[in-house]
């Protein structure tokens, strides 16, 4: 009698968890469909609201245009294109070396005391604000590119220019550079390394041709976060590059990057439809960029994955 209620017991309890299983399966499914769900309407939202400057100009012409002139109906993007461009590429050109460099001395040679004060000080950097940078690149950056820069190189520069928004974007996205390349190298098995020290290399060649040529796809991948990850920066950028409306022909000409033009004019000429609608656009193709730079980098990052097993 005591051996069936026991048993009894026991199949209730079994029951119970696999309830409990299943339950806890669902819930987590429909947070990841919400989460896919809420991608797909973001994107959904901001095609229609694209669709009025769509219907009455050609996409050719909207981004491969450059008279901006809402108030006559002219939406060329292709300044605030190329500025969105020059900026991020002269951020991630600096950057790259730098983060590369820093995260290979902190996961090979560095000491248990630097990597004890060097990661709280990028997670320090890494949680700023965006406008503190802002205040910071017109504080100390700006100055330094009118007053001792840009002096060498052309006769006059306000210093709100491609350069500046580039320095300071690059210092934004530092942190998350060093710490995606020092988890990537730290992902690298160790045996490999003393294998090739084993066999006679130096410190340096092993680096080269057994950590970068192991991790490459993931730097690109790691890259290319970075990238997505540096086009959407608003405010920072906003505040030092300039906000003129000119395709960049040099580091010293000052920009108009998306996000700013976003950020600049949204709310002040919603009374015209097609400005809205031309404004929306804007927040399209920063949406659609990011997400296909987001893709690639999973697809990099799987490959990868992949030969380290």
């Amino acid at each position: 009698m005591r051996r069936e209620r026991e048993y009894k017991i026991a199949q209730k309890t079994s029951v119970f968890r696999l309830l409990k299983d299943k339950m806890a399966g669902s819930v987590m499914f429909t947070f990841t469909a919400v989460s896919v769900l809420l991608l797909i309407l973001i994107g959904m939202g901001l095609v229609i609201k694209s669709l009025p400057i769509l219907q009455e100009k050609s996409l050719w012409e909207l981004l491969f245009t450059s008279k901006w002139k809402p108030m006559r109906g002219d939406f060329g993007f292709l300044p605030f294109i190329m500025g969105t461009l020059w900026v991020t590429v002269i951020a991630i050109v600096w950057t790259l070396p730098v983060s590369l460099f820093t995260a290979i001395f902190l996961t090979e040679n560095s000491r248990a005391w630097v990597k004890k004060v060097v990661f709280p000080a990028l997670d320090i950097l890494a949680g700023l604000p965006s406008v503190v940078y802002g205040v910071w690149g017109i504080l100390v950056v700006v100055p330094w590119i009118s007053d001792s820069l840009a002096p060498h190189f052309v006769e006059y520069s306000t210093g709100y220019t491609t350069l500046t928004a580039g320095i300071v974007l690059g210092i934004m996205i530092l942190p998350l550079m060093i710490s995606l390349f020092v988890e990537l190298f730290s992902s690298v098995p160790r045996d490999l390394r003393e294998a090739s020290l084993s066999l006679g290399a130096t410190r340096w060649q092993t680096t080269k041709y057994v950590l970068l040529k192991k991790t490459f796809p993931g730097i690109v991948a790691s890259v290319t976060l970075a990238v997505s990850r540096a086009m959407g920066e608003t405010i920072a950028v906003l505040m030092v590059c300039g906000n003129i409306v000119q395709m960049p022909t040099s580091l010293f000409d000052g920009c108009y990057p998306l996000p700013a033009l976003l950020a600049n004019n949204y709310g002040e000429m919603l009374s015209l439809p097609l400005y809205e609608s031309a404004l929306m656009l804007s927040a399209l193709i920063l949406f659609v960029v990011v997400f296909v730079f987001n893709i690639a980098s999973r697809l990099i990052l799987r490959k990868i994955e992949r030969t380290l097993v």
